[in-house]
């Protein structure tokens, strides 16, 4: 399905639906459509639909489905578990998340991060993926989880993970992230540390938790570096022959 693409939240979703405010201006303003033209409405939740617009006003936009699809979840299924920092370029990354299909991004309060996580986070990381989707095409919204708690939380929602990988930069002896690793079905979570690097506490704690230690190189990689890096090889791998499933649904 073509886009342009929109969101829709899923309870809004019908045969007739509106969309408002930026959406709606995006539409009408941006854009320039109106009525006859075409658009493609993403619900986050796997739902994608064709729909023409019937009427434009000022505060929205009226549409009419022409057609529905839905995605399911895919078989390998990526969660990156990113320690808080104030880097400039976090926006980057969860927009990247979205495009490459993250089925969530857990945020945690790491001993070295760089401030405290702020109240408004997962909002403000809800709008950045949105924006992701709507470039890509992607049905699924990642989910968006904060964790006060910090590393003790964190090793606490692994224990349902079927792998759990700590990319561990400038480390010898320690086996480079590989598409064998990563990519694999099931649910795989990426711990990635703060700017200022995993602690001694917390890595024993990741240890402990099952995690198993990789390595991205020799190079000092910034945390939304290294946390896109390892999402591109996890998405690159899944599509692999044999490995790009879709999960069954119930």
């Amino acid at each position: 399905m073509s886009g342009p693409f929109f969101y829709l939240p899923p309870e809004a979703w019908g045969h007739e639906v509106s969309l408002e405010g930026q959406e709606a201006r995006h539409v009408e303003r941006a854009l320039r459509l109106g009525p006859g033209a075409e658009v493609g409405l993403l619900d986050g939740c796997g739902r994608a639909g064709r729909f023409v617009i019937r009427a434009t006003c000022k505060k929205n936009v009226r549409l009419e489905c022409l057609e529905e699809s839905f995605t399911p979840q895919p078989a390998s299924l990526a969660v990156m578990a990113l320690a808080f920092s104030k880097a400039v370029r976090r926006g980057f990354f969860m927009e990247k998340a979205a495009e490459l299909g993250a089925h969530a991004v857990w945020l945690w309060q790491g001993d070295h991060s760089q401030g405290k996580l702020p109240a408004g986070a997962r909002e403000s990381c809800l709008g950045q993926m949105i924006a992701g989707i709507k470039q890509s095409g992607n049905p699924w919204l990642p989910e968006v989880r904060v964790l006060g708690r910090g590393v003790e939380e964190l090793a606490e929602l692994s224990r349902a993970a079927d792998q759990r990988i700590l990319p561990w930069e400038m480390q010898k002896d320690l086996p480079m992230l590989t598409p064998d690793m990563a990519g694999r079905p099931g649910l795989s979570v990426y711990a990635i540390g703060p700017e200022g690097g995993f602690s001694g506490r917390e890595l024993d704690i990741l240890r402990a938790a099952g995690f198993s230690a990789v390595s991205l190189g020799a190079r000092v990689l910034r945390c939304e570096t290294a946390a896109t890096l390892c999402l591109g090889i996890h998405w690159w791998a899944s599509q692999l022959p044999g490995r790009g499933v879709a999960r069954a649904e119930g």
